[in-house]
């Protein structure tokens, strides 16, 4: 994988290309100091990835952003930004400009513990990433030679009748299908929507939160991962644009209808029984789980303890496996559970991995997702 890194501090650059250069099968090909440097550096030296600062003097990362997409570039950018809040709120600009992923810079005493800290946050991003452009190169090369044989092939002659087809493969038993159908439509309408998603998660759910209804009639609780202070940004800006309110969830809060938290990054979010039956929200600093705090599998385990058959869950877009545990303690008591699919992915690890655990009900592209979630809970099925 062939890297380009921009950053306005010399230092921050070394560091970087220290972290890249140690992992395997990484290639630093360029630097850049600022954004038209850095523009001009993509057309000479067509990376696969760019890291880019956000804040830089001459020209910011937001209109590298855009000039790349104006232009039609489609190299992956990993943005770096600041742990603050204005870094927050411009990173998710970042995010709805394209950037594939983002991480924050190191805070630590020496360069080497920084080098060590951009390393960890960078491997597992690089490696979904390179999975990812490898398969748009097989699809790539796959496409190619059938459009070029099919602009050369002549005409052909109407074809010989054939012999009769073999008979097809036999099909699942009618009863089995009938089963898992019922099972589908009789199941209790949902009183709350779970939600775990990761890496290309604000994009995903920019697209799927203002499609759902004002009016939906049940909360919405999400586990998206994220370090604090992000969270409360990635909130404020669905909050704007989508007719439930959205909000960075709060200890002791109780889970109302028509309203999305989210929970803060850094921090655990599990749902508990209130005396008369409330959807209590607690925020814990219990350990990370699956490498990961907010975990999905922390608040999917208290939903399945305390609310059990009484939710649906949604797994989306991430790097990973978290949820798939909490989702198998759902699936005992009756989860709906739903699946983005890889086509619409940008990571798809933690929805594959759901697949593959046999605990999804349905797999669907990301812009049919709300109205399969409206449609569960006005009628208690998908």
């Amino acid at each position: 994988m062939k890297v380009l890194v921009v950053d306005d501090s010399l230092l921050f650059r070394r560091i970087m290309l220290d972290a890249l250069s140690s992992l395997p099968d990484v290639e630093v090909v360029g630097q850049a100091s600022h954004g038209k440097l850095a523009l001009q550096r993509l057309r000479e030296l067509r990376p696969d990835l760019m890291t880019l600062d956000l804040e830089m003097p001459e020209m910011a990362g937001l209109a590298v952003l855009d000039a790349m997409r104006e232009a039609g570039d489609k190299t992956a950018v990993i943005v770096v930004s600041a742990l603050s809040r204005q870094g927050a709120r411009i990173t998710m600009q970042a995010l709805q400009k394209g950037a594939f992923d983002f991480i924050t810079k190191p805070d630590t005493p020496s360069p080497a513990e920084s080098r060590d800290f951009l390393r960890s946050e960078l491997a597992p991003r690089l490696r979904a990433l390179s999975l990812r452009l490898g398969v748009r190169h097989i699809l790539r090369s796959a496409s190619a030679p059938a459009a070029a044989a099919t602009a050369t092939a002549p005409l052909a002659s109407p074809a010989p009748p054939q012999a009769a087809s073999p008979a097809p493969a036999k099909a699942a038993p009618l009863d089995e299908i009938r089963s898992r159908m019922d099972r589908l439509t009789k199941t209790a309408r949902p009183e709350m929507v779970l939600i775990g998603v990761s890496t290309g998660g604000p994009n995903a759910l920019d697209c799927l939160l203002p499609a759902l209804p004002g009016n939906l009639g049940v909360p919405v609780l999400i586990v998206q991962h994220m370090p604090p202070v992000f969270t409360q940004s990635l909130a404020e800006s669905l909050d704007a644009r989508c007719a439930l309110r959205v909000s960075e969830a709060a200890p002791g809060e109780i889970a109302e209808a028509n309203h999305v938290y989210i929970a803060p990054g850094g921090r655990q979010m599990r749902l508990a029984a209130g005396p008369r039956g409330e959807k209590i929200i607690q925020i814990t600093d219990d350990p990370p789980e699956n490498n990961c705090r907010p975990a999905v599998d922390y608040l999917f385990r208290s939903v399945s303890l305390q609310f059990a058959g009484r939710a649906m869950a949604v797994i989306l877009t991430g790097m990973g496996s978290d949820g798939t545990l909490g989702l198998r303690l759902l699936k005992r008591n009756g989860c709906l559970v739903l699946a983005q699919d890889e086509s619409s992915c940008v990571v798809y690890s933690m929805p594959k991995a759901a697949v593959e655990a046999g605990v999804v009900d349905v797999i669907l592209p990301l812009e049919a997702i709300a109205g399969r979630i409206a449609a569960a809970i006005r009628g208690g099925g998908l």
